[in-house]
Order: C-alpha cells, then sequence, then structure tokens
C-alpha cells in the first residue's frame, strides 16, 4: 500500500489535513488486511527548532546536522512500517525535492506506489497563524507545543518559506500530486481523497515496477538481484533479533526457502547481547561487498538461499574475529 507525502509551506494547515485524511482511511480499510501509520515530527518527538538555521554560524548551515538528524529519524521511521500491507501518511515539510526523491525511491523499492499531497496556502495566511501561535505560546509558555501547534522562530519560518520547493508534477517522485487549499471545504477534501485513493489502492492502481537499470537479465525469477539481497539480509537480521536471548551467545536458526534444506545456524558472539545497529552496520557492509553480483554471467543464479547462506557465513566470521 502507498506512501503519501503531506508537503506544504509551515503553518499552512498540513497536520489538519494529514489527520483528515487519517481519519478517512482509517474508515475506508476497516476489517480488510491493511495496516494505517501516521509519521511525523510530532510523533517523533522532534522539534521545530531543528530547522532553524539562523542561530548557526554561516559556514555551518549548508550541514545542519540537527535537521539531517531529524530526516535520518523520520526516513526509519517511514521505511520501519513501510509495505506493500502499510499505508504511511508523512505529515511533514518535505520541502527539499531530493528528499522526496528518496522517499519515493524507498517507496518504489519496496514495490509499493508514493504520491504527493501538497498543502495550498498563501504565505500572508500561512505567517499569520504562525504569529498567532508565537504570541500564544509567548502567554501560555509550552501549552502550544505537542499537539502539532508549536510555532516556527520568526526568522526560521522565514527561511523555510524561501528554500520551499514546490513539488512538480511532470516529475516521477511528484507525481500523481494532489492539491487541497486552506479554503477548501469538507465536499471538496472527500473529493480530493477519493481521487488519491482510486489512483494509489482502487482498483486503476498501476503496478509499481522494479527499476529497469538494475533490473536483472537471467537470473532468479522473484525479482532483481538488489532487491533479492536487501529483503534476504532484512530477513536474516529480523531472525536473529526476534530470536537471541538476553544475554547474548547462543545460536540462531535461519531456515532456507528450499524444502528440505537443513537450517543455517548463526553462531552469536559469547556474554554479549547482538544490537540492530551493529547488525545493520554488518548488513550495509555485506551488501556493499556483493553489489558486484549485477551483470556477471560468473556468478551464476544467485537466488535467495545461496544470498542466505553467504550472509550467515559472513557474519559467524565476523563475529568470531570480533570476539
Amino acid at each position: 500500500m502507498p506512501l503519501i507525502i503531506v508537503t506544504g509551506l509551515p503553518t499552512s494547515g498540513k497536520s489538519t489535513r494529514a489527520q483528515q485524511l487519517h481519519d478517512y482511511l482509517a474508515a475506508r480499510i476497516v476489517d480488510s488486511k491493511y495496516r494505517l501509520h501516521l509519521v511525523s515530527d510530532d510523533t517523533l518527538s522532534i522539534s521545530r527548532t531543528v530547522y532553524d538555521l539562523s542561530k548557526l554560524p554561516v559556514h555551518e548551515r549548508s550541514a545542519n546536522s540537527g535537521e539531517k538528524n531529524a530526516r535520518a529519524s523520520i526516513y526509519g521511521a517511514v521505511k520501519r512500517v513501510l509495505t506493500d500491507k502499510d499505508i504511511v501518511i508523512l505529515d511533514g515539510l518535505n520541502y527539499i525535492k531530493g528528499w522526496r526523491y528518496q522517499l519515493h525511491c524507498e517507496a518504489k523499492a519496496v514495490r509499493t506506489p508514493s504520491c504527493i499531497l501538497q498543502i495550498g496556502c498563501s504565505v500572508d495566511r500561512a505567517k499569520q497563524v504562525n504569529e498567532e501561535r508565537v504570541q500564544n505560546k509567548a502567554q501560555n509558555e509550552g501549552d502550544a507545543q505537542g499537539n502539532g501547534l508549536e510555532p516556527y522562530e520568526p526568522e526560521n519560518w522565514d527561511n523555510l518559506v524561501f528554500r520551499y520547493e514546490e513539488p512538480n508534477p511532470m516529475t516521477r517522485w511528484d507525481s500523481p500530486l494532489f492539491t487541497l487549499i486552506w479554503e477548501d471545504d469538507e465536499a471538496q477534501t472527500q473529493k480530493v481523497f477519493d481521487s488519491l485513493w482510486d489512483a494509489i489502492a482502487g482498483d486503476g492502481r498501476k503496478v509499481v515496477k522494479p527499476n529497469q537499470a538494475t533490473q536483472q537479465r537471467g537470473r532468479d525469477a522473484s525479482g532483481d538481484y538488489l532487491y533479492i539481497l536487501d529483503r534476504e539480509t532484512q530477513d536474516v537480521v529480523k531472525r536473529i533479533l526476534e530470536q537471541q536471548g538476553d544475554d547474548g551467545g547462543g545460536e540462531v536458526k535461519i531456515p532456507l526457502k528450499t524444502a528440505g534444506q537443513q537450517d543455517l545456524v548463526v553462531e552469536l558472539p559469547v556474554g554479549q547481547k547482538v544490537t540492530l545497529p551493529q547488525l545493520q552496520r554488518h548488513r550495509r557492509a555485506f551488501i556493499g561487498l556483493n553489489r558486484g553480483g549485477i551483470g556477471l554471467e560468473s556468478v551464476g543464479n544467485m537466488a535467495a538461499d545461496r544470498l542466505r547462506t553467504t550472509f550467515v557465513r559472513y557474519l559467524n566470521d565476523t563475529f568470531e574475529k570480533d570476539e
């Protein structure tokens, strides 16, 4: 199911529209096999101060680590729940076109559609909303925070408006593009949401195909090499985290997909529990070493079971060296 990226000017009503969309979709998927998620700065407890460049020295503004860390948290939250059985609404500024492209690629990697919901609002009205929130915060310190009502510092707000990159429906990562404006009433909102549903989840939903540039030739019929490489290594990591003991050490069995084959065994380090960041670091290193399997005829048929076997062997060798 799709990734819906909400975008618009700061304080333009994005969170209100995202909640309306969440309520609409929740009603549509009742008693279905689909799950619904709303991801935002507020759900991840990300302060709006991370977007404020005004307090940074000029030479540090292009490498704003706070904003980059915030995007990394958002990306991780989306990636954890995005599947073909999950609908994810990403509420936020999402003002950088390169960021929207990255999210589009992530959705395509799991073969689920993505779309953009742009919230249209005049600059003057959005600025008025922010100014009112600044005043309310000054009068009621803290009461406006944590509910999508936290204001931006005026200079930060102006800077974000200046940096905002409008979605372009002519690009594949900004399409299909749906728009709601501040003045749209309930009937118009319902109409836009219906169109959005039809495009990404209805009968007219397009089949998402992998990038042709990375599609395998004459290899595993279940998908392209990089997709299988990512999927199988992720599954091994997941099984290790689920099966390892509280004190670390021991063995974790990894089943093969071919019937009748003996399970693989990961031998965990003695006396220490492996963590997700540690496993993901090893997984990225393994993928980096094995990306060259694309297009090399001498490699043969790198099917899912062979990738699992190779990754388990790699992990065992790595854990042994670390002891």
